[in-house]
């Protein structure tokens, strides 16, 4: 199964964001996206998944043209925001059978460390319990392809470990689209990468790539 976007072009009054790009995604693979604040990383998320529209773009699901607002109510398409989306005055134990019915519970209910804070309101988690809760609800989604935005912002490396290999777990079922500015997390987990620099894309290899192409400097390599 593979998803992708053509021809992808966002402005903002005269200030274009993005520039006609192509990205694709096959099922089993995970495609990262660097890039500096405000280069459109997230905007690319939120065009795919329908929640901002794009002044012209092709979206295709095994060449089958597919309207992004569509797709969400269809099913195909999963997104993890980047803000926190959990009701916070909710404890843990309650909100779970509110995603997901029955046996598909045990999902969330036993992954690793879940018991660990499943009595706690989610106002009272860490960064990384919640974000690594927000992970495991939206990655066991029926939905064939995700979109990840920051998952390993300013959490803790505990819960970096097990939310990467959350989805490297899922990945067979899955094509994920993930952006982050934690370099080394999503490079260890990703099997292709592109920056995105004033609005076309640049294929990336590795760290020397990145330090090559401008986004990391000597002092943050390493």
């Amino acid at each position: 199964m593979k998803l992708r976007i053509e021809g992808l072009n966002k402005s903002y009054g005269n200030n274009g964001i993005i520039s006609n790009l192509s990205v694709q995604c096959e099922k089993g693979e995970i495609v990262s996206v660097f890039g500096r604040n405000g280069c459109g990383k997230s905007t690319l998320l939120k065009i795919i998944f329908g929640s901002l529209k794009a002044d012209q773009m092709t979206l295709t699901i095994d060449e089958k043209e597919i309207n992004p607002k569509k797709s969400r109510s269809s099913q195909l398409i999963g997104y993890l925001p980047q803000s926190s989306f959990l009701p916070k005055e909710l404890n843990v134990r309650n909100l779970i059978p509110m995603c997901y019915r029955g046996d598909e519970q045990d999902k969330i209910f036993y992954a690793p460390r879940v018991s660990t804070f499943e009595n706690k309101k989610i106002g009272y988690l860490s960064q990384g319990e919640v974000r690594y809760l927000e992970s495991l609800i939206v990655g066991n989604l029926k939905h064939p392809f995700l979109l990840l935005d920051e998952p390993f912002s300013m959490i803790e490396p505990l819960y970096k470990e097990l939310i990467k290999e959350f989805y490297l777990n899922i990945k067979p079922n899955k094509g994920i689209i993930i952006t982050d500015h934690n370099y080394n997390d999503v490079l260890e987990i990703s099997n292709r990468s592109f920056l995105l620099q004033k609005g076309h894309k640049i294929a990336i290899n590795d760290k020397n790539c990145l330090k090559e192409n401008g986004y990391l400097t000597s002092s943050d390599y390493n």
